[in-house]
């Protein structure tokens, strides 16, 4: 895995590279591609999020994101990140490492999706492997932590693969397509061996 710093934009995480795959910070030019896929996806990511709000896909709503993610990365409370495919630039789906803390914490939490056609295909288990290295040795965190709907088998088998160990039930833990839902909650420390 490899870190490319910018140092022109503070509010840009790096780019991180994988195996096949590339992660970047969102960028306007991004909202095309974005909700292409996440308009042909909707079917298939409804089970798994909050519910979208009405204008969720449009230029305007898109322009709000990056401000807040920028914000988000020049605060050091979150860290968005497209995945791309790295043979032809493809947009694959995204992860966000959020509610970073520091203190006596030094944690974050892990989310991720793929568009549909991309699902099940790897590329989201290799964007979470160059993820990880750069929580502990980029952002010095001790606990890097993720939760899923138990139901959901290809979002804990990326987590079993990545190294993560399951740590039980979180009751009501996120409101995911409008009702509260019990998750699974995962995580990998600084010091677990790296798969």
């Amino acid at each position: 895995m490899a870190f490319l710093r910018s140092m022109s934009k503070p509010d840009m995480a790096p780019l991180i590279l994988g195996h096949g795959v590339y992660l970047r910070t969102p960028q306007l030019p991004d909202h095309g591609a974005w909700a292409d896929l996440r308009s042909r996806s909707r079917d298939f990511l409804t089970p798994w999020e909050p519910i979208w709000p009405a204008d969720d896909l449009t230029r305007t709503a898109f322009r709000r994101r990056i401000r807040r993610y920028q914000r988000e990365i020049r605060e050091d409370h979150a860290y968005p990140f497209f995945i791309f495919r790295e043979e032809d630039d493809v947009l694959l789906g995204g992860c966000t490492l959020s509610g970073v803390q520091r203190g006596v914490q030094q944690s974050c939490t892990l989310g991720y999706w793929a568009g549909e056609v991309f699902a099940g295909r790897g590329y989201v288990t290799a964007a979470v492997r160059a993820l990880v290295p750069y929580v502990f040795e980029e952002l010095k965190l001790h606990r890097l932590q993720a939760a899923c709907l138990p139901e959901n088998e290809r979002s804990r088998a990326v987590l079993r693969k990545c190294g993560f160990t399951e740590e039980g039930i979180a009751r009501g833990y996120l409101r995911i397509n409008g009702a509260w839902r019990d998750h699974v909650v995962y995580a990998i420390l600084r010091d677990d061996p790296r798969q």
